[in-house]
């Protein structure tokens, strides 16, 4: 697909200048003069749907974890760091559960108008650079959140290489961030795509049925799995789309195609709420939003990016 990394999160060209992690020394000299993005609980600090990055030493990092270096970006060095440990006035928003947290919190540090907010709300909004390193900040500071003590021995690891490694000082093991690859499928029979939705989304969306590939699997075997698992349909022949970093919270998403054998539907109550058949005529409502029934995936996610390049025959 020629467009693949148009999608959001996609690849922007970012230095991630990897061999300044090994060196302490110069590392701490683009921190000093590089900038920071706050993250509060996978949630980055913004400002008009834009990212805000500080300088080392602003008051708002004074209860930050230390920081992980992302890229070198058009020059400048861009790291980010965790500040869940802060905790909000009382009287504050507080983070709501499910798919989509829509409060807002403010730092008292910063008196413009910032705040941490949804990285969903925004991600479709964000140039590709920006995209890409907010994405690399959330699941690199969830990794070292969720990932903070030794899988060999249990002792508490440090953190090294600019925040892409963690070292045991107890056994010497070594840890590194993980990705965990999902595919994503575009199940199409003749003029008709397989959407399904998952219990507890929003009422009425859709979106492609996806599935994480297990060990020993190859990405077509897993397509084809997931889709008979979920809903008992049949698939042929794999081909490969496009793929999205997806950090909620580190995953790859893994686009495919596929043409389903057979069509009837038997879904799975455990992993699907429902599971349908819908035309392209039908799709073109649904993303128009004229349908009385269907909603589309939100906007910015890999599902969304296939279906509306499926329906402008666009991936080739």
């Amino acid at each position: 697909m020629r467009i693949a990394e148009t999608v959001t999160f996609g690849g922007s060209g970012l230095d991630r200048h990897a061999q300044l992690r090994r060196d302490v020394t110069g590392l701490a000299e683009a921190l000093a003069r590089g900038t920071i993005l706050p993250v509060w609980r996978g949630k980055p600090l913004l400002s008009e749907d834009r990212p805000v990055w500080v300088p080392a030493g602003h008051p708002i990092l004074a209860q930050a974890e230390p920081p992980v270096f992302l890229g070198m970006d058009e020059g400048v060095p861009r790291f980010a760091a965790d500040l869940s440990d802060w905790s909000p006035e009382a009287g504050a928003a507080a983070p709501e559960m499910g798919l989509f947290d829509q409060t807002v919190q403010r730092h008292p540090a910063m008196a413009g108008g910032e705040g941490f907010g949804e990285l969903r709300g925004v991600m479709a909004l964000l140039s590709q650079r920006e995209a890409e390193l907010v994405a690399t900040a959330k699941a690199l500071l969830q990794w070292h959140r969720s990932h903070g003590f030794c899988a060999a021995c249990g002792a508490k690891s440090d953190m090294v290489q600019g925040g892409w490694q963690r070292s045991c000082p107890s056994c010497a093991a070594q840890h590194f961030p993980r990705t965990d690859p999902v595919v994503i499928m575009l199940v199409t029979r003749g003029n008709s795509v397989l959407l399904g939705r998952s219990p507890g989304w929003p009422e009425g969306m859709f979106s492609l049925l996806a599935g994480f590939v297990e060990p020993g699997e190859t990405i077509e075997a897993a397509v084809r799995r997931e889709v008979q698992e979920e809903t008992g349909v049949r698939c042929g022949a794999v081909s490969y789309l496009a793929s999205q970093p997806w950090p909620f919270p580190a995953s790859l998403m893994i686009g495919a195609q596929t043409e389903a054998t057979s069509d009837e539907i038997a879904i799975d109550p455990d992993e699907l709420e429902r599971a349908l058949w819908v035309t392209r005529e039908e799709l073109v409502q649904v993303f128009a939003g004229r349908h009385p029934a269907i909603r589309p995936s939100r906007n910015g996610a890999i599902a969304h990016f296939i279906l509306r390049n499926w329906l402008a025959d666009r991936l080739d």
